[in-house]
């Protein structure tokens, strides 16, 4: 009798079911660190080879596993890895699916599953933190205390009005699981809502948002946070003209994907001063370049801008949902031989 357990990465077999042969083969491209740091375990009658994306091989790996679990955020995968693969499910451990040619692998008959809404919470408290920090210049206040200026930065803080959360206008584009999540937030600090989603009519969980146009929310709210996917219809969605329409004053959060937001022209409305702050965790290109114009930004540009590394929706209580709903789904259709759950294709 084999001990059961998975490969790791240097081919040693930690866990395998009791026949060794029988066991539906998993390629896990996440570290099995990162499941171990969160106290989730996967299924134990699973052979599992942990590996990378940029790995040797990775076609031939792919093509000998059963079913396959990747992050959400990473490299593409292009379509021809797939091709001589007998999978059953490629499973996403996050909502995002942006790493995958859908089309391609429904026409190899490959589902993809991903794990939607599991990260709300999280990117909720994000927002809502991030907006807070920027209406108040809390992260401001600290290098210019700092810098020794510490009596002129207090008084300019209280001369300025600065406003807290209850009573603003919060403006959320994309009003899906995570918009609501941001609204759910929000509300309960006393925040007006309003949205801009063309697909949502009402929102049951959040009956007393209002639906807005686009330009409408940009030149009304006092926070704009985006919430959309990127797709051809969403990239560019808050371009040069959107950001030159944003009420003075007004604060931006972007937790959605690079590429929605021109942060080139970000930069620039920064750089003027028009905007009171943004806070930016998504870029086209990730890690961004060192010449990215977020990046390059200086003096009070910079002060009114927080970067974060693609984490708004990382927590330990999120990662801990996450993987966990993706090893059930995993379980569910190469151990029970059912449909998946949270088909994307």
């Amino acid at each position: 009798m084999t001990t059961p357990g998975c490969h790791g990465t240097d081919g040693r077999v930690s866990f395998l079911s009791d026949n060794i042969e029988m066991a539906p083969k998993v390629l896990c491209l996440r570290p099995e660190a990162d499941f171990v740091r969160v106290g989730v375990a996967p299924p134990p009658h699973l052979a599992i080879t942990y590996g990378r994306p940029d790995a040797d091989g990775l076609a031939a790996l792919i093509g000998g596993s059963d079913g396959m679990v990747i992050p959400a955020v990473g490299p593409k995968l292009d379509s021809r890895l797939f091709e001589d693969s007998n999978l059953k499910l490629v499973q996403v451990t996050g909502a995002g699916i942006d790493r995958l040619d859908l089309d391609a692998l429904q026409r190899l008959g490959i589902a993809v599953a991903n794990v939607p809404g599991g990260s709300n919470d999280a990117l909720a408290e994000y927002v809502l933190a991030m907006s807070l920090i920027l209406l108040r210049r809390l992260s401001w206040a600290t290098s210019e205390l700092r810098s020794g200026r510490y009596s002129p930065f207090r008084a300019s803080m209280i001369a300025e009005n600065l406003s807290g959360l209850r009573g603003v206008l919060v403006g959320i584009v994309g009003f899906g699981t995570v918009g609501s999540a941001v609204a759910h937030a929000f509300r309960a600090m006393g925040s007006r809502i309003c949205y801009y989603d063309p697909a949502v009519k009402t929102n049951e969980s959040a009956p007393d948002a209002r639906s807005v146009s686009l330009d409408d929310l940009l030149t009304s709210a006092d926070v704009v946070t985006v919430h959309v996917p990127l797709l051809p219809t969403t990239r560019n969605l808050i371009g040069a003209a959107q950001l030159s329409r944003m009420k003075p004053g007004a604060v931006l959060v972007d937790a959605s994907r690079g590429g929605v937001v021109d942060q080139a022209a970000l930069a620039e409305q920064l750089r003027a001063g028009r905007l009171s702050g943004a806070a930016v965790d998504v870029y086209s290109e990730e890690p961004p370049p060192p010449d990215h114009p977020l990046l390059t930004l200086d003096g009070e540009g910079a002060a009114r801008l927080l970067l974060t590394p693609h984490i708004a929706g990382v927590t330990r209580q999120a990662s801990a949902f996450l993987f966990q709903t993706a090893w059930d789904n995993i379980e569910r259709v190469l151990l029970h031989r059912q449909d998946p759950l949270h088909r994307v294709n």
